[in-house]
């Protein structure tokens, strides 16, 4: 199946649609950009990397205080 192809479909009410497609149009943003810049968003504010490296950045704090 193509399921590498980097697309991702999502069907929404239709006036939910327009009322982005308005919104982004008057910040002059493309939907592309936008769910780019959200998806990157959320994914750096819910990393559980990140939460893993700020956990072993606090114990070798913790370490070096001793």
């Amino acid at each position: 199946m193509g399921w590498n192809t980097g697309r991702i479909v999502l069907e929404v009410e239709q006036n939910i649609k327009n009322k982005l497609y308005v919104a982004l149009a008057k910040n002059q943003i493309t939907l592309k950009d936008w769910f780019l810049e959200t998806a990157d968003n959320y994914i750096k504010d819910n990393s559980i990397l990140d939460d893993l490296l700020i956990a072993e950045k606090q114990d070798t704090y913790t370490i070096n205080k001793k």
